[in-house]
């Protein structure tokens, strides 16, 4: 089947069939084989069809004759493996294609398809057409249905490629290989499980910068932990990391098979056509035109107005009576096609309406043949992107196949056409976050504090624990700024007394023990009420000294009863805290087994029902992100109603907010061995945000899913003329300095830089230049700051402010292997030969050699007699390009490690 599909391909290489069962193919332009021995010629691609038991020999065969790339097909027949034996298999192929350099995808996937290059390595049906959308996914019969749809649709596909439970190649490789590598367009990306986070993230967000990106997949249910992966506390389910990995890199999700089908429809018929939220909708008949707006207002969509002067025009040429509403405008029943035609000009024209919804509802008097020819007509040359519902069966693939031929996105009902709608609007909101350049605020962390919130969880981890106390977790929030409520512990019940007779109202008293101190532990001893653990440990409203020596001595009794093994450590007793007005807030770090640590936002409180306003979101965040966050929470509607009429009361407890979780973010990168933490309650009150109670656990470090601003990478220098200046990585909030920085920069040293005129810098470039992948890009600014400040150790600290002035910037692109990095480097004009130049330069080198890369790279034009002096001292080799009259520097940097880096670094270009 795989040999006849490459034949009927039109395959252009020369093809070997190898241990083929006679009659099994016809054998017309294969040169049958018995043995591998016998191709003398290099193979680039070898696709195997085998049992899986015998995949691990046939591999190490075709690696020791120099193939390095196959795909191990699904093979039905395959039943000489139990499925117990299928990890020591996977295991197997994996050290094989490791050793000896071979890239392969599979086992049990698909194939691989690339119409472009007649390549049809799959068992599928039917070939895919050629066109611009990629298809990558782990399901291969997905990948088969999206391809029969997309044939009867007439939208051709860039590349066909299933991974199966591949061993080697991963999503994210196919990501990077399709958004830096081809021509596709828009990419559809499926799900089923993700093992290295932050490489997935990295290409996903890369990806998107570059094409149209959907994805579905990420199991909503029990089913995630069906598959192995452990449950990620303090949230309902783990699809919600997955939801949030995909919004931070600038991806629309799918929720179901259908809305695959009609978001492909827009996308690839719209695309980058969106101009804004604002849809008109217009059709022969009030109901369903009115489904269609109420789908459009209930998903959060914008309905179009009609200027006064289109208001008149419709009027005029009969289409909207005096007095009646225009949205949605009803033509009526009896509506004709030319009344479809006019009404689609009139308000194409209109420059209030961004995109146009035209419904139609099969009649006698307007046919749905002759609508929509009225409409593919009116609709011609249209700057606004125009969507058709076209209802009713009769006739409707032959509708269909008209709209598809004039790239108009049709669909069977007004719903689905409103849905698919909205996700343009969803996939513009979540590459304006991509691009996102938020203000300098937030929460500036040094060395020592540090230390000290380490030191902390030393000290535990020495005396035998895997938590703090409550008394060390308030200590370590304290010292990152986060208000905790006066607290003190005591040990006894008569000691409890003591507190209870100083007191000025009713106390608060927990119980402090080794299972209080874990964070999010909902799902444990709920008791008859559905309370959680926390709230057993917990007694209120304490007015005298024998209410105190009472309430702690049950919670002693309490503590034994429900947790027997729990080792008490004190009592803690805060005041009680009450206001109308006051909200209850839960909030922290969880950690999940693939992503890392991940953020976590909502509604508070003893109840286990707050898991239903769980929000997460991947660290790092700034106050944009953290904004964010917190708008998609039922914790911002209740502060909306709350502080209603308050606008600047309301501003200010979202930034409170805002700045709080930008410092748990700064959390997760500081203390990497912190498993989790939780505040619950955090009170928001009307002057102050305050932390009630709050656990936090450790373990073994992880790494973020998003690789976090390296502070660690930040120096102090001193110039040749004695300024203390600070060389540190660029931050997204770094645009205003870039902006001005840029401003001071000669036309000269633009042209160096850019290779030609660029005076202004777009809003977009300025988001590329600061909002950085730390996990490819890097870029070293040179800092100076009038009156710079001395942090805890003595060092040149960052102005929070953003008032310093930017000295010059080095900036490295490292490709997707991590073999080769390009350079960039510029420095003020009035500071050029003053040792700048080379210090960043120095700074990069060894950033980029500590991190692995093989060999540093870049382009620089022939008349910056400056710059190549620098490279020629630091060691590059120059060659000018003639035909460009450009100079190549490169220098080496590692030596490769394997078989494959050497291929790589021989056969890819630099």
């Amino acid at each position: 089947m795989v040999l006849d599909n490459l034949l009927e391909g039109g395959f252009p290489g020369i093809l070997y069939a190898l241990d083929v069962r006679p009659g099994r193919v016809d054998a017309s332009g294969v040169t049958m084989l018995t043995e591998l021995a016998a191709v003398s010629d290099e193979i680039e691609l070898a696709v195997a069809c085998v049992p899986i038991g015998r995949t691990p020999a046939l591999l190490e065969a075709l690696g020791h004759h120099g193939v390095r790339a196959v795909i191990l097909l699904r093979d039905d027949d395959a039943g000489d493996v139990e499925r117990s034996d299928l990890a020591g298999v996977r295991e197997r192929l994996s050290e094989i294609a490791l050793r000896l350099g071979i890239r392969v995808i599979g086992p049990d996937c698909l194939g691989v398809a690339v119409p472009e290059a007649r390549l049809n390595a799959t068992f599928a049906a039917e070939a895919p057409l050629r066109g611009r959308l990629a298809y990558l996914g782990q399901s291969g019969m997905l990948g088969a249905a999206i391809n029969a749809w997309s044939r009867g649709r007439g939208i051709g596909l860039s590349h066909l490629i299933t991974l199966g439970d591949s061993v080697d190649v991963r999503l994210s490789d196919m990501l990077d290989f399709v958004s830096q590598r081809t021509r596709a367009q828009a990419i559809l990306l499926h799900i089923e499980r993700i093992t290295d986070a932050r490489h997935f993230v990295t290409a996903l967000r890369e990806a998107s910068k570059r094409r149209l990106v959907l994805a579905i997949g990420g199991s909503r249910s029990s089913v995630s932990e069906r598959l192995g992966v452990a449950p990620t506390p303090g949230i309902p389910h783990r699809a919600m990391i997955l939801d949030a990995a995909l919004r931070r890199a600038g991806t629309v999700r799918i929720e179901a098979l259908d809305d695959i089908y009609d978001s492909l429809e827009v996308l690839t018929r719209i695309g980058r056509g969106y101009r804004g939220p604002r849809l008109m909708i217009v059709g022969n008949g009030l109901a369903p035109s009115l489904l269609a707006a109420d789908a459009l207002v209930l998903g959060g969509g914008v309905m179009a107005e009609p200027s006064e002067l289109t208001q008149r025009a419709l009027i005029e040429a009969g289409l909207l009576a005096e007095g009646w509403p225009t949205v949605p405008l009803d033509l009526g029943g009896a509506a004709r096609p030319e009344a479809f035609a006019t009404a689609t000009r009139l308000l194409l024209a209109d420059p209030g309406v961004d995109a146009l919804l035209v419904l139609h509802a099969p009649t006698r008097l307007a046919g749905s043949v002759e609508s929509a020819e009225a409409l593919i007509e009116a609709a011609a040359g249209a700057s606004r992107p125009v969507l058709a519902a076209w209802m009713g069966h009769d006739d409707a693939e032959e509708i269909q196949q008209r709209f598809a031929r004039a790239n108009l996105a049709s669909f069977s009902t007004p719903e689905r056409a409103v849905r698919a709608f909205l996700r343009l609007e969803a996939h513009r909101q979540a590459q304006a976050q991509l691009w996102e350049t938020p203000a300098l605020a937030g929460f500036a962390t040094s060395s020592s504090l540090r230390a000290r919130a380490q030191a902390l969880i030393e000290r535990a981890r020495t005396r035998g624990r895997e938590s703090l106390t409550h008394e060390e977790t308030g200590q370590v929030l304290n010292a990152y700024g986060i208000g905790i409520a006066q607290s003190e512990y005591v040990q006894s019940a008569q000691e409890g007394m003591e507190v209870a007779r100083r007191a000025f109202g009713a106390l608060a008293v927990k119980a402090v023990h080794a299972e209080h101190c874990l964070p999010f532990r909902e799902r444990d001893h709920l008791d008859t009420r559905g309370l959680a653990p926390q709230h057993l440990s917990l007694i209120q409203d304490v007015a005298t000294p024998q209410a105190m020596f009472d309430a702690i001595e049950r919670l002693r009794e309490r503590v034994a009863e429900c947790h027997p093994a729990s080792e008490l450590y004190s009592f803690c007793l805060q005041p009680m805290r009450r206001g109308r007005r006051s909200l209850s807030i839960c909030t922290g770090i969880t950690q999940d087994a693939v992503f890392g640590p991940v953020i976590v936002f909502g509604l508070g409180g003893y109840r286990t029902d707050v898991l239903r306003d769980r929000q997460v979101a991947l660290p790092p965040l700034n106050m944009a992100l953290a904004a964010q966050l917190i708008e998609r929470s039922q914790v911002y509607q209740l502060m909306v109603e709350r502080l209603e009429g308050r606008q600047g009361r309301l501003e200010e407890s979202i930034q409170r907010l805002c700045r709080l979780l930008v410092t748990l973010s700064q959390m997760c990168a500081d203390l990497p061995n912190m498993r989790g933490l939780e505040i619950n309650p955090l009170v928001l009150e009307q002057d102050e945000l305050v932390a009630i109670d709050y656990a936090l656990d450790f373990g073994e470090p992880v790494r973020q899913a998003i690789r976090p601003y390296p502070e660690g990478l930040r120096e102090t220098l001193a110039l040749e003329d004695g300024n203390r200046v600070v060389l540190r990585p660029v931050r997204a909030e770094d645009a205003a300095l870039i902006e001005r920085f840029h401003a001071r920069l000669s036309p000269q040293s633009i042209r160096f830089r850019y290779f030609q005129h660029k005076a202004v810098l777009s809003r977009k470039e300025l988001a590329q230049l600061a909002a950085i992948d730390y996990d490819r890009e890097m870029a070293f600014v040179l800092e100076r700051h009038e009156q710079p400040r001395l942090d805890d150790d003595q060092e040149v600290s960052q102005a929070e402010d953003g008032s310093g002035e930017m000295l010059g910037v080095v900036r490295l692109n490292t490709d997707s292997d991590n073999l080769r990095t390009e350079f960039s480097v510029i420095v003020r004009d009035d500071l050029q030969r003053g040792g700048i130049g080379r210090r960043l330069m120095e700074k990069a080198i060894d950033y980029a050699r500590d991190t692995g890369v093989l060999e540093m790279h870049g382009r620089v034009m022939a008349d910056n007699m400056a710059m190549r002096g620098l490279l020629e001292r630091l060691g590059f080799s120059l060659r000018l390009d003639m035909e460009e009259q450009v100079i190549i520097a490169r220098l080496s940097l590692n030596p490769p490690e394997d078989a494959w880096q050497r291929l790589r670094l021989e056969t890819s270009p630099g």
